[in-house]
């Protein structure tokens, strides 16, 4: 008589048996190594080409610059027109932040490189002392505050780098908290639904 547990055609099994389970010793099915291999040789190219050697834009990067487009053409659509909206959005433009930091340079001399206050006040905690709307950031930039030495930029650099440098502020230094002068004015109120 045969036996019950062995495998009908030519497969072996081994020689284990839990149960009454025989494991027999087939080979893997070749779209199974194909895959497999495939995956092993897939991941190595990506691996080399996004993070050993940076070839690739990341997910992350393409993200902010899907993003940072979506602002430019939102901005563009705004024109010249000074809102606190259209500021937002070019704090979201790195090409305008880059702008505004270049600007910034001018600025340092008051508020330190960092914002965090020298003669000028603190620009990176929550209390403003002229308002901390963007378009009140943006009016205090160009107007000046003469009664406190603050020049009026709009005649020296012109509105379009105020622009740039008040976007530089809120991107870069507003909320970021930073040690420095104490701070001054009122805490900032959230501006008014629209």
């Amino acid at each position: 008589m045969s036996d019950p547990h062995q495998h009908p055609g030519a497969d072996v099994a081994f020689e284990h048996e839990y149960d009454g389970i025989q494991e027999y010793d087939n080979r893997l099915p070749n779209w199974w190594l194909i895959t497999l291999y495939g995956a092993v040789v897939f991941s190595l190219f990506y691996w080399l080409y996004y993070h050993s050697y940076s070839i690739g834009t990341p997910q992350e990067q393409s993200w902010r610059n899907e993003m940072a487009a979506q602002a430019a053409a939102e901005l563009a659509k705004l024109g010249d027109e000074v809102t606190d909206e259209s500021l937002l959005l070019m704090s979201q433009v790195p090409a305008r932040v880059a702008a505004g930091r270049e600007v910034w340079t001018q600025c340092v001399a008051c508020h330190l490189e960092n914002g965090s206050g020298s003669i000028g006040p603190n620009l990176t905690d929550d209390r403003w002392i002229h308002g901390g709307r963007p378009t009140q950031i943006w009016s205090t930039v160009m107007n000046g505050v003469p009664a406190k030495g603050m020049q009026a930029w709009k005649e020296v650099i012109g509105p379009a780098r105020v622009r740039d440098v008040v976007a530089y502020v809120l991107a870069e230094l507003k909320g970021k908290n930073r040690p420095g002068k104490a701070p001054e004015g009122e805490l900032e109120t959230p501006a008014p639904k629209q």
